[in-house]
Order: C-alpha cells, then sequence, then structure tokens
C-alpha cells in the first residue's frame, strides 16, 4: 500500500494497494550456527517483488514467521522496489505521461542520429526524407 502525501489538500491518498499476491515467498534452510534446528527446518525467507525485481531475504530468526517480515521489510527498504513504488505513483496520477510527452518533446528537438554514408563518413540521419535505417554488417 502507498500513501502519498497531497500538498493541496493537506491529506493522504491511497494510490495503489499491494497483496501477498503480489510477492513471492520461497523458504528455505538457513545456514550458519544454529544447531539441528535450523539444520531441519526451513524457517529462512526470502520475498520478491516480481513487478520491481527487488528481494530481501531473512534467516535472523529461528522462527518462519520473524524471518518473514524481517524479509519483507528488508525487501521494501530496497532502491529497486523503492524506484518503482515513485513510478507507480507517477503512472496513477498521471504524471508519468506528462514526463513521457516531454522526453518525447525534447528528444524531437535535441536529438541528433548519426549513420555511416557510403563513403565510411559520418553523415546526419534525417527521418524526413525517407531515408530507411538499416543496419549493415
Amino acid at each position: 500500500m502507498a500513501l502519498v502525501w497531497n500538498e493541496m489538500v493537506k491529506e493522504r491518498e491511497l494510490l495503489f494497494s499491494l497483496t501477498a499476491n503480489d510477492f513471492e515467498w520461497d523458504y528455505f534452510r538457513g545456514t550458519g550456527a544454529g544447531g539441528q534446528k535450523k539444520n531441519k527446518t526451513s524457517s529462512a525467507v526470502r520475498c520478491r517483488h516480481l513487478a520491481s525485481g527487488a528481494s530481501g531475504k531473512a534467516e535472523d530468526s529461528r522462527s518462519q514467521k520473524e524471518n518473514k517480515k524481517l524479509a519483507f521489510a528488508r525487501m521494501a527498504a530496497s532502491e529497486a522496489f523503492q524506484k518503482w513504488c515513485k513510478i507507480e505513483a507517477c503512472r496513477v496520477t498521471g504524471k508519468l505521461a506528462q514526463i513521457e510527452d516531454w522526453i518525447d518533446r525534447e528528444m524531437r528537438v535535441n536529438l541528433k542520429v548519426e549513420r555511416k554514408d557510403e563513403n565510411g563518413r559520418w553523415v546526419e540521419w534525417n527521418s524526413s526524407e525517407g531515408e530507411v535505417w538499416s543496419e549493415q554488417a
């Protein structure tokens, strides 16, 4: 669940929510010291958010429930998940479309594309001249 502060209204607004189905959970045996209990139980947990590629892993506790909480917290604090949340919030509020439009406009004006001509010299490629781009081996 993501809550974003709305400056205009001075209130929080729910932009999107996530459920346990949005994550993939892996349970496995932990490594390191802990004796027979740790070697026989699958108490270590990995939490993965497939949309962002973020993951968190915990094997600190002998309790699978505690490790599940820790793994989720580590995944949620990861840079990949934080970036995904910001992008998702922009998409939901419509700001992502504005950003993409701005980038398209700027690239049309400020982007220079060059190609090699028959003599091997770099020349500017102009798509409005009807040339078709082809990769030469």
